[in-house]
């Protein structure tokens, strides 16, 4: 069993360590709000990935047969909901700046709430996540057909894994907006976050 937890544990970090868009959307949202609004949506992050771990130890490669025809679809979906939040963060941060004395306005993903649900709801839609850990379930001599618990212990280590890096990015977002307090920095902080999960969007639309 405890090869269970360590297996999600790995899987987990897996997924999480590298950095694509949403890492970098809640880097720049700490930096721009706060350390609460970054944990949320780094509990969105890990929510989802262990949703997806779930699906994946629970179904295994049917999940992944239904869900492949639908992946392109969902990762232009993907792209597309990055690319307005990218824009969106561009607007905020010059209309901000603009205007004297706009402070304490809450809009898009500034609240923890919205943090949360928002985040969830984007890293959901990326349909790789759950291929990702289908594969490495499947791909267990140990645990070929895991059974409730097994896969309960995967799961719990893939959560913890992935709520613990997202923390981990959340604070350095934190670290940032205490450099960048000013409404320049903040500014500066906003405009280079929005140009680098715009590119990763497009990225996500080249063929790979």
């Amino acid at each position: 069993m405890t090869g269970a937890f360590l297996a999600g544990l790995v899987a987990g970090y897996g997924v999480a360590i590298p950095v694509g868009a949403i890492a970098i959307l809640i880097l720049g949202l700490t930096a721009r709000t706060s350390f609460r609004v970054g944990a949320a949506a780094a509990v969105g992050v890990a929510t989802a990935d262990g949703l997806y771990a779930a699906v994946a130890a629970l179904g295994g490669a049917a999940v992944a047969g239904l869900i492949a025809p639908v992946a392109g679809p969902l990762r232009l979906a993907a792209a597309g909901v990055l690319l307005v939040l990218a824009g969106h963060g561009v607007w905020r941060a010059l209309r901000l700046r603009a205007v004297t004395g706009a402070v304490g306005e809450r809009r898009g993903l500034d609240t923890p709430t919205r943090a949360f649900v928002g985040v969830l709801a984007l890293t959901l839609l990326n349909p790789a996540t759950v291929v990702y850990f289908t594969a490495l379930v499947l791909g267990r001599t140990d645990q070929a057909e895991p059974g409730p618990l097994a896969a309960g212990l995967f799961v719990l280590g893939a959560f913890i894994a992935s709520v613990s890096w997202q923390l981990l990015i959340a604070g350095g977002g934190t670290l940032v907006g205490r450099v960048l307090t000013g409404p320049r920095g903040r500014l500066v902080t906003a405009l280079i976050s929005s140009t680098i999960i715009a590119a990763l969007a497009v990225a996500m639309l080249l063929p790979g």
